[in-house]
Protein backbone atom coordinates (compact mmCIF):
# COMPACT_ATOMS: atom_id res chain seq x y z
CA UNK A 1 0.00 0.00 0.00
CA UNK A 2 1.63 2.94 -1.14
CA UNK A 3 -0.39 5.67 0.62
CA UNK A 4 -1.32 5.00 4.51
CA UNK A 5 -3.69 7.94 4.74
CA UNK A 6 -5.86 9.05 2.45
CA UNK A 7 -8.31 12.09 3.21
CA UNK A 8 -10.95 13.31 0.28
CA UNK A 9 -13.04 16.41 0.66
CA UNK A 10 -12.90 16.02 4.36
CA UNK A 11 -15.34 18.88 5.88
CA UNK A 12 -16.79 19.71 9.25
CA UNK A 13 -18.49 22.43 10.75
CA UNK A 14 -18.79 23.78 14.33
CA UNK A 15 -22.20 26.03 14.45
CA UNK A 16 -21.49 28.78 12.60
CA UNK A 17 -17.55 27.71 11.55
CA UNK A 18 -16.27 25.78 8.80
CA UNK A 19 -13.29 24.30 10.81
CA UNK A 20 -12.79 22.10 7.42
CA UNK A 21 -13.87 23.04 3.91
CA UNK A 22 -13.06 20.05 1.50
CA UNK A 23 -9.73 19.22 2.63
CA UNK A 24 -7.59 16.14 0.43
CA UNK A 25 -4.25 14.35 2.13
CA UNK A 26 -2.38 11.67 1.00
CA UNK A 27 0.59 10.08 3.23
CA UNK A 28 3.13 7.53 2.13
CA UNK A 29 4.47 4.86 4.17
CA UNK A 30 7.27 5.60 6.05
CA UNK A 31 7.40 9.33 5.46
CA UNK A 32 6.45 12.44 7.91
CA UNK A 33 3.77 14.91 6.59
CA UNK A 34 4.30 18.27 8.36
CA UNK A 35 0.89 19.62 8.59
CA UNK A 36 1.39 23.73 9.10
CA UNK A 37 -0.85 26.78 9.80
CA UNK A 38 -2.03 29.03 12.34
CA UNK A 39 -4.09 28.16 15.55
CA UNK A 40 -7.78 27.87 13.81
CA UNK A 41 -6.60 26.48 10.26
CA UNK A 42 -8.06 23.05 10.40
CA UNK A 43 -4.84 20.96 11.65
CA UNK A 44 -6.36 19.16 14.99
CA UNK A 45 -9.86 18.90 13.53
CA UNK A 46 -8.53 16.66 10.34
CA UNK A 47 -6.04 14.74 13.25
CA UNK A 48 -9.05 14.26 15.21
CA UNK A 49 -11.17 13.03 12.54
CA UNK A 50 -8.28 11.07 10.87
CA UNK A 51 -7.89 9.25 14.68
CA UNK A 52 -11.98 8.48 14.73
CA UNK A 53 -12.45 11.06 17.39
CA UNK A 54 -14.48 13.02 15.18
CA UNK A 55 -16.94 12.21 12.64
CA UNK A 56 -16.66 14.08 8.99
CA UNK A 57 -19.94 15.77 7.87
CA UNK A 58 -18.78 15.16 4.45
CA UNK A 59 -15.63 13.19 3.05
CA UNK A 60 -13.80 10.27 2.94
CA UNK A 61 -10.63 9.41 4.92
CA UNK A 62 -8.73 5.74 4.61
CA UNK A 63 -5.95 5.13 7.81
CA UNK A 64 -4.30 1.74 6.60
CA UNK A 65 -6.96 0.52 3.94
CA UNK A 66 -9.76 1.16 6.60
CA UNK A 67 -12.34 3.50 6.45
CA UNK A 68 -12.33 5.81 9.59
CA UNK A 69 -16.02 6.22 9.91
CA UNK A 70 -16.74 2.16 8.77
CA UNK A 71 -14.40 0.65 10.56
CA UNK A 72 -12.80 2.47 13.55
CA UNK A 73 -11.91 -0.54 15.73
CA UNK A 74 -9.65 -1.31 13.56
CA UNK A 75 -7.73 2.09 12.30
CA UNK A 76 -7.29 2.49 15.97
CA UNK A 77 -5.61 -0.61 16.38
CA UNK A 78 -3.33 1.20 13.77
CA UNK A 79 -2.18 4.33 15.20
CA UNK A 80 -0.71 6.31 18.08
CA UNK A 81 -2.17 9.63 18.88
CA UNK A 82 0.29 12.41 21.03
CA UNK A 83 -1.97 15.52 21.33
CA UNK A 84 -0.80 19.10 21.85
CA UNK A 85 -0.03 18.61 26.03
CA UNK A 86 1.55 15.96 27.92
CA UNK A 87 -1.15 13.23 28.86
CA UNK A 88 0.71 11.33 31.18
CA UNK A 89 -0.64 10.90 35.11
CA UNK A 90 2.40 13.34 36.68
CA UNK A 91 1.63 11.46 40.05
CA UNK A 92 2.68 7.87 38.50
CA UNK A 93 6.23 6.81 37.90
CA UNK A 94 7.19 6.93 33.95
CA UNK A 95 7.21 3.04 34.21
CA UNK A 96 3.64 3.14 35.78
CA UNK A 97 2.12 5.31 33.10
CA UNK A 98 3.40 3.13 29.99
CA UNK A 99 2.24 -0.15 32.41
CA UNK A 100 -1.09 1.20 33.02
CA UNK A 101 -1.54 2.32 29.08
CA UNK A 102 -0.10 -1.13 28.06
CA UNK A 103 -3.03 -2.75 30.53
CA UNK A 104 -5.83 -0.31 28.92
CA UNK A 105 -4.95 -1.60 25.98
CA UNK A 106 -5.43 -5.33 27.30
CA UNK A 107 -1.85 -6.59 27.32
CA UNK A 108 -1.84 -9.05 29.73
CA UNK A 109 0.88 -7.52 33.15
CA UNK A 110 4.13 -9.40 31.80
CA UNK A 111 3.68 -7.88 28.68
CA UNK A 112 3.44 -5.08 29.58
CA UNK A 113 6.27 -4.55 32.07
CA UNK A 114 8.27 -5.79 28.94
CA UNK A 115 6.50 -3.62 26.75
CA UNK A 116 7.14 -0.57 29.15
CA UNK A 117 10.62 -1.11 29.96
CA UNK A 118 11.88 -1.68 26.17
CA UNK A 119 10.31 1.95 25.52
CA UNK A 120 11.56 3.41 28.34
CA UNK A 121 15.27 2.58 27.26
CA UNK A 122 14.62 3.73 23.91
CA UNK A 123 13.02 7.11 24.73
CA UNK A 124 16.24 7.52 27.42
CA UNK A 125 14.06 7.24 30.24
CA UNK A 126 15.49 4.33 31.88
CA UNK A 127 16.69 5.83 35.07
CA UNK A 128 13.98 8.45 35.30
CA UNK A 129 11.61 5.34 34.89
CA UNK A 130 10.74 4.81 38.41
CA UNK A 131 10.72 8.70 39.57
CA UNK A 132 7.00 10.47 39.90
CA UNK A 133 6.51 11.79 36.24
CA UNK A 134 5.94 15.53 37.77
CA UNK A 135 9.56 15.44 38.07
CA UNK A 136 10.08 15.58 34.45
CA UNK A 137 11.62 18.04 32.54
CA UNK A 138 9.27 19.73 29.77
CA UNK A 139 11.05 17.58 27.03
CA UNK A 140 11.21 14.08 29.14
CA UNK A 141 7.35 14.46 29.51
CA UNK A 142 6.71 14.75 26.19
CA UNK A 143 9.40 11.51 25.24
CA UNK A 144 7.20 9.81 27.85
CA UNK A 145 4.03 11.14 26.04
CA UNK A 146 5.34 9.71 22.82
CA UNK A 147 6.55 6.64 24.25
CA UNK A 148 2.67 5.91 25.63
CA UNK A 149 1.37 6.43 22.34
CA UNK A 150 3.88 3.33 20.86
CA UNK A 151 2.59 1.33 23.56
CA UNK A 152 0.76 -0.70 20.71
CA UNK A 153 3.35 -0.81 18.05
CA UNK A 154 1.19 1.50 15.52
CA UNK A 155 1.36 1.66 11.83
CA UNK A 156 0.79 5.25 12.06
CA UNK A 157 1.75 8.03 14.30
CA UNK A 158 -0.33 11.82 14.91
CA UNK A 159 1.99 14.37 16.60
CA UNK A 160 -0.16 17.22 17.36
CA UNK A 161 1.92 19.68 17.61
CA UNK A 162 4.18 17.84 19.93
CA UNK A 163 6.59 20.40 20.61
CA UNK A 164 4.15 23.25 21.73
CA UNK A 165 6.03 25.03 24.69
CA UNK A 166 8.96 23.36 25.00
CA UNK A 167 12.48 25.29 25.27
CA UNK A 168 14.79 24.59 21.81
CA UNK A 169 16.68 21.96 23.81
CA UNK A 170 13.58 20.02 24.56
CA UNK A 171 12.55 20.41 21.13
CA UNK A 172 15.21 19.01 19.42
CA UNK A 173 14.92 15.95 21.82
CA UNK A 174 11.42 15.14 20.84
CA UNK A 175 12.82 15.76 17.06
CA UNK A 176 15.68 13.08 17.69
CA UNK A 177 12.91 10.98 18.74
CA UNK A 178 10.50 11.68 15.95
CA UNK A 179 13.44 10.55 13.43
CA UNK A 180 14.29 7.57 15.27
CA UNK A 181 10.45 6.70 14.79
CA UNK A 182 10.51 7.19 11.12
CA UNK A 183 13.40 5.18 11.03
CA UNK A 184 12.04 2.36 12.45
CA UNK A 185 9.27 2.45 9.27
CA UNK A 186 6.51 4.03 11.39
CA UNK A 187 4.69 7.16 9.32
CA UNK A 188 4.21 10.25 10.66
CA UNK A 189 1.21 13.02 10.80
CA UNK A 190 2.59 15.86 12.46
CA UNK A 191 0.83 19.45 12.66
CA UNK A 192 2.90 22.12 14.04
CA UNK A 193 2.87 25.75 13.88
CA UNK A 194 6.63 25.96 13.82
CA UNK A 195 8.02 26.58 10.18
CA UNK A 196 11.39 25.20 11.46
CA UNK A 197 10.16 21.64 12.74
CA UNK A 198 8.01 20.94 9.76
CA UNK A 199 11.16 22.20 7.65
CA UNK A 200 13.28 19.38 9.71
CA UNK A 201 11.02 16.75 10.01
CA UNK A 202 8.84 16.49 7.30
CA UNK A 203 9.13 14.55 3.80
CA UNK A 204 6.19 16.68 2.39
CA UNK A 205 4.35 19.85 3.85
CA UNK A 206 0.54 20.42 3.73
CA UNK A 207 -0.40 24.02 4.63
CA UNK A 208 -3.36 24.62 6.24
CA UNK A 209 -5.13 28.10 6.26
CA UNK A 210 -8.97 28.61 6.81
CA UNK A 211 -10.07 24.96 6.94
CA UNK A 212 -8.11 24.20 3.35
CA UNK A 213 -4.98 23.01 2.36
CA UNK A 214 -3.75 25.79 -0.06
CA UNK A 215 0.01 24.65 -0.77
CA UNK A 216 1.90 21.12 -0.76
CA UNK A 217 4.45 19.37 -1.58
CA UNK A 218 8.42 19.40 -0.19
CA UNK A 219 10.08 22.25 1.51
CA UNK A 220 11.99 22.76 -1.94
CA UNK A 221 9.08 23.27 -4.09
CA UNK A 222 7.04 25.06 -1.62
CA UNK A 223 10.14 27.74 -1.67
CA UNK A 224 10.58 27.71 -4.85
CA UNK A 225 6.91 29.06 -5.38
CA UNK A 226 7.54 31.94 -4.49
CA UNK A 227 10.34 32.43 -7.51
CA UNK A 228 12.76 34.46 -6.22
CA UNK A 229 15.82 33.76 -3.75
CA UNK A 230 17.29 36.06 -1.15
CA UNK A 231 20.71 37.69 -0.86
CA UNK A 232 22.11 38.28 1.86
CA UNK A 233 25.39 40.22 3.14
CA UNK A 234 26.72 41.25 5.81
CA UNK A 235 30.03 44.36 5.61
CA UNK A 236 32.75 43.80 8.05
CA UNK A 237 33.26 47.28 9.17
CA UNK A 238 29.56 48.43 10.04
CA UNK A 239 30.17 51.74 9.06
CA UNK A 240 29.60 50.81 5.48
CA UNK A 241 26.13 49.25 5.80
CA UNK A 242 24.87 52.67 4.05
CA UNK A 243 27.22 52.25 1.52
CA UNK A 244 26.58 48.44 1.19
CA UNK A 245 22.88 48.69 0.62
CA UNK A 246 22.65 51.45 -1.65
CA UNK A 247 24.93 48.55 -3.74
CA UNK A 248 22.16 46.50 -3.25
CA UNK A 249 19.68 48.33 -3.65
CA UNK A 250 20.89 48.99 -7.48
CA UNK A 251 21.90 45.82 -7.88
CA UNK A 252 18.46 44.26 -6.98
CA UNK A 253 16.13 46.85 -8.05
CA UNK A 254 14.83 45.84 -4.56
CA UNK A 255 14.20 48.18 -1.51
CA UNK A 256 16.75 46.10 0.58
CA UNK A 257 16.30 45.25 4.52
CA UNK A 258 18.32 45.92 7.03
CA UNK A 259 18.77 44.10 10.52
CA UNK A 260 19.94 46.31 13.43
CA UNK A 261 22.12 46.06 15.12
CA UNK A 262 23.43 43.07 13.12
CA UNK A 263 24.05 45.32 9.86
CA UNK A 264 22.83 42.41 7.21
CA UNK A 265 21.46 43.69 4.48
CA UNK A 266 19.03 41.16 2.69
CA UNK A 267 16.56 41.54 -0.79
CA UNK A 268 15.29 39.71 -3.29
CA UNK A 269 16.24 38.59 -6.54
CA UNK A 270 15.23 36.90 -9.46
CA UNK A 271 18.67 36.47 -10.74
CA UNK A 272 21.71 34.44 -9.93
CA UNK A 273 23.58 36.34 -11.38
CA UNK A 274 23.53 39.25 -9.19
CA UNK A 275 25.83 37.31 -6.95
CA UNK A 276 28.88 38.03 -8.88
CA UNK A 277 27.87 41.48 -9.73
CA UNK A 278 27.87 41.78 -6.27
CA UNK A 279 31.45 40.59 -5.44
CA UNK A 280 32.92 42.69 -8.20
CA UNK A 281 31.05 45.94 -6.95
CA UNK A 282 32.47 44.89 -3.45
CA UNK A 283 35.67 44.71 -4.49
CA UNK A 284 35.97 48.02 -6.42
CA UNK A 285 34.58 49.47 -3.62
CA UNK A 286 36.85 47.69 -1.12
CA UNK A 287 34.41 46.50 0.87
CA UNK A 288 35.00 43.60 2.79
CA UNK A 289 32.02 41.34 3.27
CA UNK A 290 31.84 39.24 6.31
CA UNK A 291 28.69 37.14 5.48
CA UNK A 292 27.42 36.56 2.32
CA UNK A 293 25.24 34.50 0.70
CA UNK A 294 22.21 33.72 -1.68
CA UNK A 295 19.76 31.69 -0.39
CA UNK A 296 16.45 30.04 -0.74
CA UNK A 297 13.49 31.56 0.72
CA UNK A 298 12.95 30.40 4.18
CA UNK A 299 9.04 28.75 4.98
CA UNK A 300 8.27 31.82 6.99
CA UNK A 301 8.52 33.89 3.49
CA UNK A 302 6.86 31.20 1.94
CA UNK A 303 3.46 31.07 4.21
CA UNK A 304 3.44 34.76 4.50
CA UNK A 305 3.44 34.81 0.62
CA UNK A 306 1.03 31.86 0.40
CA UNK A 307 -1.43 33.17 3.28
CA UNK A 308 -0.77 36.53 3.56
CA UNK A 309 0.04 36.50 7.14
CA UNK A 310 2.21 34.92 9.37
CA UNK A 311 1.81 31.14 10.75
CA UNK A 312 1.83 32.39 14.54
CA UNK A 313 -1.27 35.12 13.90
CA UNK A 314 -4.63 32.86 14.52
CA UNK A 315 -7.02 32.55 11.37
CA UNK A 316 -9.37 34.82 11.73
CA UNK A 317 -12.65 33.71 11.97
CA UNK A 318 -11.87 29.82 13.18
CA UNK A 319 -12.13 28.91 16.44
CA UNK A 320 -8.99 27.51 18.42
CA UNK A 321 -8.09 24.31 17.53
CA UNK A 322 -7.18 23.47 21.54
CA UNK A 323 -10.31 23.23 22.64
CA UNK A 324 -13.04 21.61 20.75
CA UNK A 325 -12.05 22.04 16.94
Amino acid sequence: MEHVIEAEGLRKRFGDTQALDGVDLTVRRGTVLGVLGPNGAGKTTAVRILATLLKPDAGEARVCGYDVRKDAVRVRAKIGLTGQYASVDEELTGMENLVMIARLLDFGRADAKARARRLLDRFRLTEAGSRAAKTYSGGMRRRLDLAASLINQPEVIYLDEPTTGLDPRARNEVWDTVRDVVSEGATVLLTTQYLEEADALADRIAVFDHGRVIAAGTSGELKSRIGRQTLAVRAMEPYRTAQLTAIVAELTGAHPDVQEPTGLVTAPVSDPAVLSALVRRLDEASIVAAELALRMPSLDEVFLTLTGHLAEAPAAGLISEGSVA
